[in-house]
Parts: C-alpha cells; structure tokens; sequence
C-alpha cells in the first residue's frame, strides 16, 4: 500500500481469528474506554455482527492484525487514499495506548 498504514476501508466484511461470525467494519482509528483497565485504549476497527447491524451490545473493537479472512472488501476510491496518509500521521502522534486484543 506505498508505505500507507495498511486498513480495510469501511463496510468490509472479515472474520476473526478464531471468530465464526462475520463482523462488518463501521469505524476506524477509535479510541474507547477500555472496560478491563478503565482506561483509554485504541483500536484499528470497531465492528458489528453481520448481518444484524448495530447493536449497542454487541459492538466489538478489533486490531489488523486480528483480521482471519476477509470476505468482501469495502468501497475505495481517493477518498480512502487521502484518509490513509492522514490516519498514519495521525497514529503517530497519539498519546493512547494501541489495545493488545486476542
């Protein structure tokens, strides 16, 4: 991805590891009180079971590196190119820690 900061772009659908249920992707770059330690955390994406949507209750945040299967990636055009420059310069500069999630 030219040195970008390599992210599926919004509406993907991906498994898990480990994961039997599909997860569409609905936010990137999120930083959200992290209910294990109390305390601010990152995470790459935030997603919501598929087919259902969103469900307060069931909103689950996840890293790349998490990512088992992608089974249909999301809409891209330069729009994305250009969110993907400023997204990693913008990891750069944060002060949150990135969630170890497993």
């Amino acid at each position: 991805m030219n040195n970008k900061k390599e992210l599926l772009p919004l509406g993907s659908i991906v498994y898990l590891q480990e994961g039997t249920q599909k997860l569409m992707i609905v936010g990137r770059g999120v930083i959200f009180d992290d209910e294990e330690t109390g305390e601010k955390a990152f995470a790459d994406y935030m997603g919501v079971l598929y087919p259902m949507g969103f469900q307060t209750e069931s909103t689950l945040f996840f890293q790349h590196e998490n990512v088992d299967k992608v089974v249909f990636e999301g809409y891209s055009d330069e729009d994305e190119d250009r969110f993907l420059e400023i997204y990693e310069k913008w990891t750069k500069t944060l002060t949150v820690p990135k969630k170890e999630i497993k």
